[in-house]
């Protein structure tokens, strides 16, 4: 089947300018007034399904950053509907504004992380578009400086994720990030090296997924370091022991 490229290629501009409305009118959310429709949000999300029903037909990392948007979206949308429905009622208890006023603070943080998410996953739909039509139209593969530029900016792309990530996890959840260290050093005195994120989170109680990125964020900043070791990652507090 022939990919329409420049279809593809104007949905996603489409989904950035309404991500750059949805920004600037996001504080409208705190009225929550009867008046105010959700027309521009369902116009997103049926953006965002467009992009991802079209790509399978480019496969790889643009199928997946298009499902990441969708899943995102979607998110977006089920949060302000499920509080719309809150505020609807002509008569409050005050447990029930209550209610309101925390659904509103998890909104506003949620909100933080999706605004991210949505720009970042915009920019590399772009770039993964652009860089496929640049080699179905040459017919070639571009320069070897291009290729490794764009392999530099991706991992700098990469490492600036996980540095966010580690900076939530300070901010939120400081006591997970102590547990992990303490999890390293506790299976350290026990004789063992290189730790697998599976004994980290069995030490520390954090979920594997999670300690995993903290495991990253800590090899990041130079606290920890990491190897591979058949096939998984697995981790060390940086000066203690020898190989």
């Amino acid at each position: 089947m022939q990919v329409d490229t420049n279809k593809i290629r104007e949905l996603v501009k489409e989904a950035e300018a309404l991500h750059k409305d949805f920004q600037k009118g996001f504080l409208r959310a705190y009225s929550f007034s009867s008046s105010w429709n959700f027309e521009e949000l369902k116009k997103k999300f049926d953006v965002a399904s467009q992009i991802a029903n079209m790509s399978p037909l480019l496969e790889g990392n643009f199928e997946r950053l298009a499902k990441e948007l969708q899943k995102n979206e979607h998110q977006m949308k089920f949060r302000l509907e499920e509080l719309l429905l809150l505020v609807e009622s002509p008569k409050m208890s005050f447990t029930e504004k209550a209610r309101i006023n925390a659904s509103i603070q998890r909104l506003l943080q949620f909100y933080r992380v999706y605004d991210y998410s949505i720009t970042q996953t915009i920019q590399k739909l772009r770039g993964e578009l652009e860089g496929l039509i640049f080699i179905s139209g040459e017919k070639k593969l571009p320069p070897a400086n291009v290729v490794d530029k764009i392999k530099r900016i991706k991992n700098l792309d990469e490492k600036l994720e996980l540095l966010i990530s580690f900076i939530y996890y300070l901010y939120n959840s400081p006591s997970w990030v102590h547990k992990v260290e303490e999890a390293l050093r506790d299976w350290h005195s026990k004789g063992l090296l290189w730790v697998e994120v599976r004994n980290v989170e069995k030490n520390s109680g954090v979920e594997r997924e999670h300690a995993a990125k903290i495991l990253e964020g800590l090899t990041l900043i130079g606290i920890v370091e990491k190897r591979e070791r058949g096939g998984e990652y697995v981790y060390k507090l940086r000066g203690f022991g020898e190989d």
